[in-house]
């Protein structure tokens, strides 16, 4: 049994029924006032209660219209949709919690960076640095053609996309106003000391940004950075980039070589194993003994959809499951959608059948849950940890707040008993909660070599010119 600490992290998006569609309509369950910011300071204070890293929330550009040629079933099932900005909830989240991050989901495909950059530094400034940022690429089609692009980028040229989107905002944040750039000072009237705020003078393939950030440094600069891509290029984006990743394997097998993969990844860019920390999606039923949890599990699964469930495996693999019978087997077809996720259920031990999928996919989306007493359910966790390697779990819901509030109240303790959850917070930004060390990134990350601007922009002059 490992005695590895354990983490945890909430996993929930501004909209109704995250990852568990139909369960909106269990009588206990309040995604339905995911528009009311008391819901979402109740569940920051709960979480905050039970030494939670941070609350993870996802977000979608888009809507779900692969499963049978529409969008009907999302929308009758309110399979995320409608949905909320993510990054509006830090504020207030910030306001009524002291401790617990903040991790905000935001593409790279939608949003130009320059001002992107701007609506980040604010978040971190207004949550005195317990913003993260979770980077992604986003997968739906949908999404793209509302923004008037004609589609998606293929799934490799989005990373080629991401990779220059954050590289401006490393100059942006890193390099554009120096240490010190910020005088304040009353008596000879300089807030400011110009010479220390520099242009980026970034000419890219994708973006040309040439002038300053227009936000003083925060207490970050760069926000904590997320990254939840499984496949080849995902992995190779989040070892070279990310500080915590997010990965949803269903299988420890699958979880063992996902976590081998990225840390060996990390150490060939140049950084350590552990500079990054690795989150299965988990979801977890837990009662006070493993009867009440199985039979809450069972009633959980009777508000289940299985549209629902296929509208989202549809929208995520860009398969549409609809066209075929509950029978057949999940089989691997090249999409532009994530291309993980049909991986690991086309070539898990058994072959998958689309029931199947439906069924697993109706409680807590693609990862797996986890069902029994307090005792119980900490066996399986410290298991995993143990023949994985993995850091911690991102913890959907099935009902909320009733799913957060078991694990606090029931499960938490447990583990605290075991030596293996964390009974305070260390003090600092959201960097330093997570890592022990200061509030920037450390010298081994890529953004730290834009640090010096002027020797950056030397550099890219020069190979400008070699290249003509």
């Amino acid at each position: 049994m490992s005695d590895k600490p354990i983490r945890f992290n909430a996993f929930d998006m501004n909209c109704v029924g995250h990852q568990s569609p139909g369960l909106w309509a269990h009588p206990r369950d309040r995604s339905w006032q995911y528009k009311d910011l008391e819901y979402w300071q109740d569940l920051a204070r709960t979480l905050e209660s039970g030494i939670f890293d941070g609350i993870f929330i996802a977000d979608v550009v888009g809507y779900y219209d692969v499963y049978k040629g529409s969008n009907w079933h999302a929308l009758h099932q309110a399979a995320q949709i409608p949905v909320n900005d993510p990054l509006q909830l830090a504020a207030p989240i910030a306001l009524a919690t002291e401790h617990l991050g903040i991790g905000i989901t935001a593409s790279t495909s939608f949003e130009h960076p320059y001002t992107f950059a701007r609506r980040l530094s604010t978040a971190d400034h207004h949550t005195k640095g317990r913003v993260g940022w979770n980077i992604v690429t986003s997968y739906l089609e949908s999404g793209a053609k509302n923004v008037g692009q004609s589609g998606l980028a293929r799934h490799d040229n989005r990373y080629e996309v991401a990779a220059e989107y954050v590289e401006v905002l490393y100059k942006l944040f890193e390099g554009s106003w120096e240490p010190g750039a910020v005088l304040r000072d009353r008596e000879r009237r300089i807030f400011t000391d110009p010479s220390k705020v520099h242009e980026i003078d970034h000419r890219g393939r994708h973006f040309t940004v040439p002038g300053y950030h227009l936000c003083e440094p925060s207490p970050q600069r760069t926000p904590v950075l997320y990254q939840a891509g499984a496949s080849g290029p995902g992995k190779a984006f989040a070892a070279g980039h990310a500080e915590c990743v997010f990965v949803g394997a269903p299988l420890k097998s699958l979880l063992k070589a996902y976590v081998a993969d990225v840390r060996a990844k990390a150490v060939a860019a140049g950084r350590s194993a552990r500079d990054v920390l690795i989150y299965n999606l988990t979801t977890i039923i837990v009662a006070e003994t493993d009867a009440a949890a199985q039979k809450k599990f069972e009633e959980y699964q009777s508000y289940a959809s299985y549209d629902g469930a296929l509208v989202f495996m549809s929208g995520w693999s860009g398969i549409d499951f609809g066209q075929y019978a509950p029978t057949d087997l999940v089989k691997k077809v090249e999409t532009n959608a994530i291309v993980s996720m049909v991986e690991s259920f086309s070539s898990a031990e058994k072959p998958w059948s689309i029931a199947e999928l439906a069924r697993w996919g109706g409680i807590g989306g693609i990862g797996p849950v986890f069902v029994g007493s307090a005792a119980t359910v900490a066996d399986i966790l410290q298991e995993w940890v143990g023949e994985t390697d993995v850091d911690g779990f991102n913890l959907a819901y099935a009902v909320t707040p009733e799913s957060f509030e078991d694990t606090v109240n029931l499960l938490v303790p447990e583990l605290q008993r075991r030596g293996v959850y964390p009974k305070s917070y260390r003090p600092g930004t959201l960097r330093e909660k997570l890592f022990g060390r200061g509030p920037l990134l450390p010298e081994t990350h890529p953004a730290h070599g834009y640090r010096d601007i002027a020797a950056v922009k030397a550099r890219e002059a020069h190979r400008l010119e070699a290249a003509e």
